[in-house]
């Protein structure tokens, strides 16, 4: 529940910081996540309206053109990359609200994970496309998913190169709930 904080409150969580009467009086309006004593809180949804909710994130691997090929080829020791991130980014869009904090557990209705073999990157490209129909957005699904479905690849592949990098991580669309549609690509 936002609004009516106290200087002692916000010092209280955020006691190394010292912040202007402004930043204060913003922070005692907009921080949604703490409550009046200054504790940490979830956010009650449940005067909310349902509706369809979707979000779209996106995520790359970069790679050596060589580490791309062996993916390509199924020459990976550990097996199909693809496949096993498919199924990690699937399992952290599910279990999202076990691992960020102050998220709502959500029952969602569709999970595509897309990911593609790029040699412009060179690399793979992720895409997460979840929806649900309730109270809340899945954008930490579909940025959760993407995540673990890159930390995968470089799982898989991290004994042909240890110098992947997973860059890029973005929400790229969001449609449904009170604040509309987003899109950043």
């Amino acid at each position: 529940m936002a609004g009516n904080y106290n200087t002692a409150s916000i010092e209280r969580i955020l006691p190394n910081l010292r912040f202007s009467n402004a930043i204060i009086s913003l922070m005692e309006t907009k921080l949604t996540h703490i409550d009046k004593a200054g504790l940490i809180t979830m956010v009650d949804i449940g005067d909310k309206a349902d509706s369809e909710r979707m979000a779209v994130a996106k995520a790359e691997v970069i790679m050596k053109a060589e580490t791309l090929l062996e993916i390509r080829a199924g020459a990976i020791k550990k097996g199909d990359v693809l496949a096993v991130a498919r199924v990690a980014g699937v399992m952290a869009a599910k279990r999202t609200a076990d691992i960020i904090p102050l998220c709502h557990p959500l029952q969602l209705t569709h999970i595509d994970i897309d990911l593609e073999l790029q040699e412009g990157l060179p690399g793979v490209s992720i895409t997460a496309s979840v929806k649900t129909y309730g109270k809340t957005g899945v954008e930490m699904e579909a940025l959760t998913a993407v995540t673990a479905a890159a930390l995968t690849v470089y799982d898989m592949a991290k004994s042909v190169e240890k110098t992947m990098r997973i860059q890029n991580i973005r929400l790229v669309e969001k449609h449904g709930g009170k604040s509309g549609d987003f899109l950043n690509e």
